[in-house]
């Protein structure tokens, strides 16, 4: 019922052309270290236009992301607000990986992690069994589900319809294929920690 709950919610807003408020999450530049942390950056965007920031912290390679993101907006202005989560990759601070269908149903609103391609999984699976527990990371990841294939947009989605979120995307992005939200996020990200944007996003 939640799912369906949600896709009528989103299909909705879709077909009438009505704004879409969405929140984008990305981690901001770190130097690795043992026990260290990375800082993200939660954008809120109306469409592709700017409304607000919320500003954490991760553990480097840790487990408390999902927490982290919820904490960021539980009981805050924002979370009534909003139609979607986007995440920029499925973790954080290295492997701080997210557990998506957790983080979707403790919001109570559809999450999505974006990629910009495809990714290695065998690098991915190597880098991971260098860290602790990396059966219990692995097993973050598969709860994700499946990557979607909607070029330019990739993403793995808990609480939604494929077909819906693909839809939604190219009304959140204003230039190239990266949703505004997450593209403000990594650029003032970026700029907080080394005193200006970086080229890219």
């Amino acid at each position: 019922m939640l799912e369906i709950n949600f896709s009528l919610k989103l299909e909705k807003l879709l077909h009438q052309g009505r704004t879409i408020r969405v929140i984008g999450f990305d981690d901001a530049p770190f130097v690795r270290r043992r026990g260290g942390c990375a800082a993200i950056a939660g954008i809120v965007c109306a469409g592709t236009r700017f409304e607000g920031m919320v500003w954490g912290q991760v553990r480097q390679d840790g487990w408390n992301a999902t927490d982290k993101v919820c904490q960021l907006l539980e009981g805050g202005k924002f979370l009534p607000q909003l139609h979607l989560v986007l995440l920029d990759g499925i973790a954080f601070g290295g492997f701080n990986i997210v557990d998506l269908p957790k983080l979707s149903q403790r919001l109570d609103l559809p999450c999505v992690t974006i990629m910009r391609r495809m990714p290695n999984f065998t690098k991915i699976e190597q880098a991971i069994h260098n860290l602790s527990y990396p059966q219990r990371r692995l097993q973050l990841l598969k709860k994700a589900g499946e990557i979607h294939a909607y070029p330019p947009f990739y993403f793995q989605v808990c609480g939604e319809e494929p077909d819906v979120i693909a839809g939604v995307l190219p009304k959140l992005t204003d230039t190239g294929k990266v949703p505004e939200a997450l593209r403000l996020a990594h650029l003032i990200g970026a700029a907080v920690i080394n005193g200006e944007s970086s080229s890219s996003a």
